[in-house]
């Protein structure tokens, strides 16, 4: 299993199927896929895809958002980056680009259909994910996914202790954080606990 896994990360680190054939424009700049994988991790991160500055990096959420997920998990810096603790998987390994109001563009949509049931069927002991945004909720949840965010988000305990959705730890979801202070009373307690079991 581990040399499966070994063969599909090379292949996803050598992926320039945005560049080589799009579905709509073109990457705009050299692809750099991010993950953090290992088949001994237990909890799993399923994010959007990459910012800028973790496409600087390299490493995954090395930003203010990854700062508020941390504490959000109740993790380390130590363990938020131990693979065979914490995998981290996003919709799109490469950062998509800006919108044209500073907001980062969706995750590519030539990258979940090419990768993703190869690299989860790669991660047998995985027990528990987070699914940070609407992208990750609606592929890993189907049909229960509901039609917003916030919809799906409230129906957390449906999901529990398998996955748990959050919003994206972005600033930009200050305004939701103050609209729903359920998510960081009810929820993390919740998933904090079921962290630290797993890890």
């Amino acid at each position: 299993m581990a040399d499966q896994l070994d063969a599909i990360v090379a292949d996803i680190r050598a992926c320039r199927i945005c560049m080589d054939a799009p579905k709509g424009k073109m990457l705009a700049h050299e692809p750099r896929p991010v993950l953090q994988v290992s088949k001994r991790a237990r909890l799993a991160i399923f994010g959007q895809a990459p910012g800028n500055l973790v496409n600087q990096s390299g490493r995954p959420f090395t930003d203010p958002s990854g700062v508020r997920l941390r504490e959000w998990m109740g993790v380390s810096d130590e363990e938020f980056y131990d693979a065979d603790r914490v995998a981290i998987i996003p919709m799109g390994f490469c950062f998509p680009g800006y919108d044209g109001k500073g907001g980062d563009l969706p995750p590519r949509k030539e990258c979940a259909p090419a990768w993703r049931e190869r690299l989860m069927a790669a991660l047998p002991n995985i027990e528990c994910a987070i699914l940070v945004g609407a992208y990750s909720q609606k592929w890993h949840l189907g049909d229960g996914a509901e039609k917003t965010l916030t919809a799906t988000v409230e129906k957390w305990r449906a999901f529990a202790p398998r996955f748990f959705p959050t919003p994206h730890p972005s600033w930009r979801n200050n305004g939701w954080l103050r609209k729903n202070p359920w998510f960081e009373a009810e929820l993390l307690p919740v998933l904090r606990a079921r962290i630290r079991a797993l890890i």
